[in-house]
């Protein structure tokens, strides 16, 4: 099966960011994007290009075009998501962003009416149904598949510093997991979801996503839900192993870390080096370990066990990206990283929030509110 990969000549950038609707009295998840979408329509005598039915009514997602630095993503996003907002007030409905709802129970949502969510749930069945969980993805252009896969072999050494840094799902339906993102577990329940397959090239590639076709365990490469995988009619590598995050300092943050990154190997590839592929044992412990403790934990560095803080590994590899930053000119959004640090992440703040206010997570709902209105993550610790 010959699958034609559409490169980018450059590491062109797209991002998508779904977002929860809330009712503003409540706090709660609550049906309103088909409503939402329909009257950006109207306004626009067309289908809005950037605003998207997710799996849940209660979502609406906001995409940008492709775009060259992180800055022009990050306008892009803030566009569509004030657009969006504006029709969400007046039908009483707040947007925010998290990996998932503090309270909210799954089972009381809606399903969007778009078909392929329509077919998933009947696939899937629950494993699909509770999938009340909200990511962020990125998109970084590469010139051909060829590429793309070593790149995103390689990448998944930096699973568990992406998924901490964003992790933002320690609450399930008012219950505290213990985790910091319980979203990367939950969306692990699909099959086709979770670390991607190490393959040797484009190649086997090709051949994996024929087997899966002829085998009915798929009908389109795009149910291949990897943690990063190649999306061959973007031309790009798709990084989705973000939570929600609540505010667009964040997403900028781990767009520049994600364009940097893919830049680096890309730029690795053409100097002739043959990019490391980590063991497959240590890229599901590390990302575990990122998924229960977030950035409090040692991930596995070699073969032999050895181990490093995780929250050291991040800062040798932001100042690692330095140069890169200049050179793609996302020096400030990638220095972002460094506030979360010192803020913490979400799941961090939320908890904090919930402590302040007696475990009462209806003010961890305000909070995020809150947030992405500012733009910027609380500074209180």
């Amino acid at each position: 099966m010959e699958i034609t990969f559409s490169g980018s000549p450059r590491s062109s950038l797209g991002i998508e960011w779904e977002l929860e609707l809330i009712d503003s009295e409540t706090g709660e998840l609550t049906s309103g994007a088909s409503g939402i979408l329909a009257e950006l329509e109207r306004q626009r005598g067309a289908a809005h290009p950037k605003a998207k039915h997710e799996l849940l009514e209660s979502c609406v997602e906001v995409i940008t075009g492709v775009c060259a630095t992180v800055s022009e993503a990050l306008a892009d996003l803030q566009g569509t998501v004030d657009e969006v907002r504006d029709v969400a007030k007046p039908l009483g409905l707040e947007l925010m962003c998290s990996g998932s709802h503090p309270t909210t129970d799954w089972s009381t949502q809606k399903i969007s009416p778009e078909t392929r969510y329509v077919n998933l749930i009947n696939q899937m069945q629950w494993m699909a149904r509770q999938l009340q969980i909200f990511g962020v993805h990125v998109h970084v252009g590469v010139r051909s598949g060829k590429k793309a896969v070593p790149i995103v072999n390689a990448l998944t050494a930096y699973v568990p510093h992406l998924l901490a840094l964003s992790a933002s799902s320690p609450y399930w339906i008012g219950t505290d997991t213990g985790l910091a993102s319980y979203r990367s577990k939950v969306f692990e329940g699909l099959p086709t979801a979770g670390p991607p397959y190490l393959l040797s090239g484009w190649h086997e590639f090709e051949d994996f996503m024929e087997t899966l076709m002829s085998a009915g365990t798929i009908s389109s490469i795009r149910e291949v839900w990897w943690d990063i995988r190649p999306h061959p009619d973007f031309g790009t590598v798709e990084l989705r192993i973000f939570d929600g995050l609540p505010t667009l300092l964040e997403v900028g943050a781990v767009a520049a870390m994600s364009q940097c990154l893919v830049e680096m190997l890309s730029t690795q590839l053409d100097r002739g080096y043959t990019l490391p592929v980590p063991h497959d044992w240590i890229i599901r412990e590390n990302k575990w370990r990122a998924a229960r403790y977030g950035l409090e934990t040692d991930i596995i560095v070699d073969e032999h066990g050895r181990t490093q803080p995780l929250r050291t590994s991040l800062q040798e590899l932001l100042e690692d990206l330095g140069p890169v930053a200049d050179r793609l000119e996302c020096t400030n959004e990638l220095a972002s990283a460094y506030e979360i640090l010192a803020c913490g992440p979400s799941y961090e703040r939320q908890r904090r929030v919930a402590a302040a206010h007696g475990g009462d997570l209806h003010a961890v709902v305000d909070s995020l509110v809150d947030e992405m209105r500012a733009g910027h993550p609380a500074r209180t610790r």
